[in-house]
């Protein structure tokens, strides 16, 4: 069975917003045995809308749209459903009823705008939002379905699940396929290529194995073949296993600061992070963790030299011999972060992330990273290339990678 996801806004189409949604949905569905057929973008236009709907209807049993379901005048989405399927748009009360709910929530005023969103084609069965007050729209024609979802990215994570159940109910159950997740460490993505060419080549008709690189990790997809039998699977995924080895840092969709916090929980360690390059990118990254107030104890943003000696204890004659960005400062960053937050593990980054302050000597993607632990303590030297944002994202990864390295 076959999915075409359309995503509906002008915001998208220029680049102004990054679209979420695709992938969100694409991922949820193809675990379920979906075949992803393609993924269009369309601006706030009529006829593009109706156009790229029409041409994804005509490719697949099931179509779900996100975008162009708000109260502003560019949001255009229902009509153009409402010429797709027939109908007239008329006011649901349930829906109104769910708007108003919300705006007493939130002690705002209901405006005729909004209030206009409970209007929906008559041709389309209504699927309650619960996280906003766009409503979800169910359609169908023929043997195909299509599902107009909000664009807002919390409304469609919050729906997506309801709508896979109803899906699901509509068509069944795809087809069998078995995936698992890899996420590997220490390694780049041509070298592992590399290594598992033979692994690849060996694979059975249908079976795939997809490389997904992000800063400081990888992680591998294998997919069996619809249909195969688990004990095939189980196999060749205990064979990637062994190709792997010690750059498996661990099974399913890993970030270095997840699998930081499973290594640090085993011993039962804490973690403070000291940053000036990455400016708390790497206490965000473990924060964002739910749960993680059990091991991660607190940061520093130490950007300025005077926070470096004054909060940190960096040595004001390391920086004024080797200066900021220097093996010296990050391994007392470090340990003052430590010491600062009363931790037993820290990391630390010092760098130039551009796209200005550079030098011969230290160009612009320099950066040093420190790791320590109560039993021993580590320094690296890094040159990253690409952005501001592509720096402090690698080095970020590198630091909780270097602290992983030292907790094997």
């Amino acid at each position: 069975m076959k999915l075409s996801i359309v995503i509906i806004g002008d915001e998208i189409l220029l680049g102004r917003v990054t679209d979420t949604n695709s992938g969100l949905i694409a991922k949820t569905f193809s675990e379920s045995g979906w075949q992803v057929a393609g993924v269009r973008t369309v601006g706030d236009n009529a006829a593009d809308i109706n156009a790229a709907i029409s041409q994804s209807l005509d490719q697949s049993d099931l179509v779900i749209t996100t975008g162009g379901l708000g109260p502003t005048r560019d949001d255009i989405t229902k009509s153009v459903l409402t010429d797709i399927f027939g109908g007239s748009l008329n006011e649901d009360p349930a829906v109104t009823a769910n708007i108003e709910k919300i705006f007493a929530g939130r002690g705002l005023v209901l405006n005729d705008l909004t209030r206009r969103q409970a209007w929906v084609p008559t041709s389309c069965r209504v699927v309650m939002n619960r996280f906003g007050t766009a409503p979800v729209m169910w359609f169908e024609r023929n043997s195909h379905v299509l599902v107009a979802m909000p664009g807002v990215p919390f409304e469609t994570r919050g729906m997506l699940g309801e709508v896979k159940e109803l899906v699901t109910g509509h068509f069944g159950t795809a087809d069998h396929i078995r995936h698992h997740e890899f996420t590997v460490t220490g390694i780049t993505e041509s070298d592992l290529a590399e290594r598992l060419a033979s692994f690849e080549d060996s694979l059975p008709l249908g079976f795939k194995l997809a490389y997904l690189p992000s800063p400081g990790e990888i992680l591998l997809r294998l997919d069996g073949a619809p249909g195969a039998p688990d004990s095939i699977f189980d196999i060749h995924a205990g064979n990637l296993r062994s190709i792997l080895g010690e750059n498996l840092a661990g099974e399913g969709k890993l970030s270095p600061a997840e699998i930081a916090l499973h290594k640090l929980r085993g011993r039962k360690w804490t973690l403070a992070t000291a940053e000036s390059c990455t400016g708390g990118n790497i206490a965000h990254l473990f924060t964002i963790i739910s749960g993680c107030s059990d091991t991660f104890k607190g940061g520093i943003v130490s950007y300025a030299n005077d926070v470096k000696t004054g909060i940190l204890g960096v040595d004001i004659s390391t920086l004024a011999t080797v200066g900021a960005v220097s093996d010296d400062t990050v391994r007392q960053m470090a340990e003052g972060a430590a010491t600062a937050c009363h931790a037993d593990c820290a990391v630390a980054t010092s760098g130039i992330a551009g796209p200005g302050g550079g030098s011969p000597e230290k160009p612009v993607g320099t950066v040093w990273i420190a790791a320590r632990t109560p039993q021993r303590s580590a320094t690296k030297l890094c040159r990253f290339t690409g952005d501001r944002t592509a720096v402090i994202d690698r080095a970020s990864a590198a630091a909780i990678n270097l602290l992983c390295d030292l907790l094997d």
